[in-house]
């Protein structure tokens, strides 16, 4: 590896293991090195220290020598990764961007758990909008997230600094939450994969609540195949977490030879006039259709619906309880736009929240034949992008353009991939996103790879390193 190259992937990494070239104290002290440059060091909120970094690394080099590379019962041995600082991982602080929430736990999040027994290589918690609360990345005490493409532009959020690890290749991949978007809109807005699991895939145990109805373990990395195996580690059923579900046996279908991929009604896509983000979406449209895909025009009124819906009623009064105790007791730890967002929970009567749950229902009911129609559906990410200064004059209105095309994803209880999909004239990304019902992770992942394979994209931000 040269001096300017990030941590390479999954496979790649392990293939350099396997032939010799390079060890996991090698790699561990590449990432410390690339983790503290001062180009994005917005990214972190915690590092592990350089001699317990290196202390993990020799046991995993010690693994990779004693099973000559048998990875059957270490998937992610001597991968580095990053974890959004809303999950727990034992004996260091979990803050959620809230210095005065700060608490330091004594066991891990199931996920983060799962990835160390596979072996992964933990390097720090990154930087997120304050309690997970924004799809901006600049809601946190610890600064806003630049883009990485451009730093007067977002990086988005509120997975801010896990997209950017990745992103400027400090780590191979990374853990965010995404109850409204904020594993994808990250990801296409820093030129990488961002993958939302279906609700309950991934244990939430020992992840700091948004709306914990809604609330998913996302994965980042620089590419889907990555990105899925990521997810074939860290889920699995958690009796002890409410909202776990098992992954029915019979909701991985074989991978079809071709696909239906939904498009939209004219008129019902609004890119908010960026117009090169509009033309990015159907040149994606030509090659979905090229790559095998049977394109089916779908009326997606009852999922922009319920996109609106997420912040008032029943989410957002849920989004404040979840703060519970410490928002009522501490509200001078919060942002004062953590505040305001959360000041109409209080005033909000459980006969409007009653209302609100009926009439997501009969959204979700209206969107079902949809799925008979198509595999997938294929939207972009978000509209366009703003810059920081854009969202310091409008952070409310802008956040919302922002989750048009993500807020509905799991009130309707669909599963979602976002992939690099191109770039305006500017050099800024742009991400398109794939969606399928709950549980059909596997009806997108061949076409995130099919997608990768004719695309010609390569992930990250170049020269961010």
């Amino acid at each position: 590896m040269s001096s300017r190259d990030g941590i390479p992937g999954i496979a790649a990494l392990h293939a350099l293991y396997a032939q010799g070239k390079t060890t996991v104290l090698k790699i561990a002290e590449r990432a410390w090195l690339l983790s503290g440059l001062e180009a994005h060091k917005e990214a972190w909120i915690y590092r592990v220290p350089k001699e317990e970094l290196m202390a993990a690394a020799r046991r995993l080099q010690a693994l990779i020598e004693a099973n000559a590379l048998d990875l059957k019962g270490f998937p992610l041995l001597g991968v580095p990764f990053a974890v959004k600082d809303n999950i727990d991982v034992a004996g260091v602080p979990t803050t959620a961007a809230c210095p005065g929430y700060a608490r330091v736990p004594e066991t891990s999040a199931p996920a983060v758990q799962k990835l160390l027994e596979a072996g992964a290589l933990f390097v720090g918690k990154t930087n997120m909008d304050q309690f997970a609360t924004g799809l901006v990345g600049t809601r946190s005490p610890y600064g806003a997230c630049k883009n990485p493409f451009d730093p007067d532009y977002i990086t988005g959020g509120s997975s801010s600094g896990s997209a950017l690890a990745v992103s400027t290749g400090r780590v191979a991949f990374a853990l965010g939450t995404d109850t409204a978007g904020s594993g994808r809109v990250p990801a296409g807005f820093t030129n990488i994969v961002g993958l939302k699991p279906t609700k309950g895939a991934v244990s939430t145990r020992g992840v700091v609540p948004a709306c914990p109805s809604l609330d998913c373990v996302s994965v980042f990395a620089a590419s889907s195949a990555d990105a899925f195996a990521v997810l074939r580690v860290i889920e699995g059923f958690d009796f002890d977490d409410p909202y776990s579900r098992a992954r029915p046996a019979a909701a991985r279908p074989a991978a079809p030879g071709s696909f239906r991929f939904g498009v939209p009604l004219d008129g019902q896509l609004d890119f908010s006039g960026d117009a090169e983000y509009a033309a990015l979406y159907e040149r994606g449209r030509v090659a979905l259709a090229a790559a095998g895909g049977a394109e089916v025009r779908v009326d997606i009124a009852p999922l922009l619906r319920a996109a609106q819906m997420l912040y008032t009623g029943p989410w957002l009064a849920e989004r404040a309880e979840a703060i519970g105790r410490f928002g009522n007791e501490r509200p001078e730890a919060l942002l004062p736009l953590l505040r305001e967002i959360l000041a109409p929970a209080a005033s909000i009567p459980a006969t409007e929240v009653f209302r609100g749950f009926h009439e997501m229902q009969a959204l979700r009911r209206l969107a079902e034949p949809l799925w008979g129609a198509m595999d997938l559906l294929y939207l972009p990410t978000t509209p366009t992008i703003f810059t920081r200064a854009q969202i310091d004059r409008e952070p409310l209105k802008l956040n919302g353009v922002l989750g048009r095309f993500t807020n509905f994803v799991n009130l309707m209880d669909l599963c979602a991939v976002t992939l690099p999909a191109g770039f305006r004239a500017d050099g800024l990304p742009f991400g398109m996103t794939l969606m399928a019902p709950a549980f059909q992770e596997s009806v997108l992942e061949p076409v995130a790879r099919a997608w990768e394979a004719h695309s010609g994209i390569v992930p990250g931000a170049p020269g961010a390193k």
